[in-house]
């Protein structure tokens, strides 16, 4: 998909696929922010939680507030969601309410202990809306599941908000809140995070949240190991990741779109059962394989996604 969302704008952006979603610290929205949409990013995370000093935060709530009146305006380029700090307080709802409005895509909840604090989020998302004039449903959710708790109540907090979470997966980046959390041993290959991305996407998939993402990839000048485990992530079921660096976007918005051939062989996959649908058979061979009527879902849903 195109990073510019405005022709799709009468859908709630959490309903399309983001293959990329990369971080900008709120202080530097200004001067980052085009830098961002250059890299040709699907989603760009304004972020006010560990990004921003405290002396800094009123500063950054600033220029993410005018960054988002921007996209208000300007329907093109990448859509804007924003990590608040986690709302323990009311001056973090307060923040809440100050971004939230018509060019906010959605809320980036961090540290979430369970499936409580994703339903707290989404009851003061609710009276966002109505303040703002904004359709139900309009802003999304994307709880980060940074406790050892939330990563085994995946499919909890997926379906505590389930017409606002979309993008949620495991986050397993080295030396953040989940390895201190589940106490693994972060390393370029990804074993040890393995079993724990697959469970947690198992989890979204069956709470039908439609676009599990994954990361982070920290090796900011390591694009060839960022590309081995976009591809792992890809291969488990992810349809996307987020992105500390811009020179990241291009390798993972590659990794999570489908080739020319992909699409190509799909189509022809569909025109094969089709015509074996016509003369009553219900399997043939296809380039070398058995295929049937839910290989053709399959190829028909990649198309639907990405044509």
């Amino acid at each position: 998909m195109s990073s510019d969302l405005s022709s799709a704008a009468s859908v709630p952006t959490h309903r399309l696929p983001l293959r990329s979603l990369l971080f900008v610290p709120g202080n530097k929205t200004t001067a980052w922010l085009p830098k961002a949409r250059s890299a040709g990013t699907d989603a760009v995370v304004l972020d006010l939680e560990d990004a921003v000093p405290e002396a800094d935060r009123s500063a950054a709530v600033r220029q993410v507030t005018e960054a988002l009146a921007g996209r208000a305006t300007d329907a093109s380029g990448p859509a804007l969601f924003v990590r608040v700090r986690p709302l323990d307080g009311w001056a973090a709802a307060e923040e809440l309410r100050a971004v939230c409005g018509a060019g906010l895509s959605g809320i980036v909840l961090p540290k979430v202990a369970g499936a409580a604090d994703v339903r707290l989020a989404d009851r003061l998302l609710t009276w966002c809306e109505r303040e703002h004039e904004l359709s139900h449903g309009q802003l999304a959710l994307v709880p980060l599941l940074e406790t050892a708790a939330a990563l085994r109540d995946a499919y909890g907090c997926a379906t505590a908000a389930a017409d606002r979470v979309a993008y949620l997966g495991a986050v397993t980046g080295a030396g953040g809140d989940v390895e201190r959390a589940v106490g693994y041993r972060w390393s370029p290959e990804g074993h040890e995070t393995h079993a724990l991305r697959s469970r947690v996407l198992l989890d979204v998939r069956a709470a039908g949240a439609p676009h599990p993402v994954a990361g982070l990839w920290t090796r900011i000048g390591d694009l060839d190991g960022l590309r081995a485990f976009a591809e792992q992530n890809r291969a488990i079921g992810y349809t996307g990741m987020m992105a500390i660096h811009p020179s990241h976007v291009p390798v993972i918005n590659e990794v999570f779109a489908p080739a020319p051939d992909e699409l190509a062989r799909a189509a022809r996959l569909i025109a094969a059962m089709e015509e074996a649908q016509e003369h009553s058979v219900g399997a043939v061979t296809f380039e070398g394989e058995m295929v049937d009527e839910a290989m053709a879902a399959t190829a028909r849903a990649l198309l639907a996604k990405h044509t």
